[in-house]
């Protein structure tokens, strides 16, 4: 049987939330597509009509940037995202 598992690389989920965090790419590299879909949702339908939804999905791109740069980032399996091997 083969190992489900995948792996995601620090850098790479750091610099998905730096650049596309306000949509969910960060959350959608590491397979957590439900909070993705919510974050995307969020910031197309609310967030260029009003601005209200991108700060909602701002502050919540800046708190997980902070949580991937801290090496506190889980992905969808629990496993933590660090930037060692």
């Amino acid at each position: 049987m083969e190992d489900k598992t995948f792996n995601t690389d620090w850098l790479a989920t750091l610099l998905f939330c730096l650049f596309l965090g306000v949509f969910g790419a960060h959350r959608f590299y590491t397979h957590k597509t439900g909070s993705a879909v919510a974050m995307l949702l969020i910031t197309v339908l609310t967030g260029w009509i009003f601005g209200f939804g991108l700060c909602i999905t701002g502050i919540w791109a800046l708190v997980d940037f902070i949580m991937i740069a801290c090496e506190k980032f889980k992905d969808a399996e629990g496993k933590l995202i660090t930037w060692f091997i």
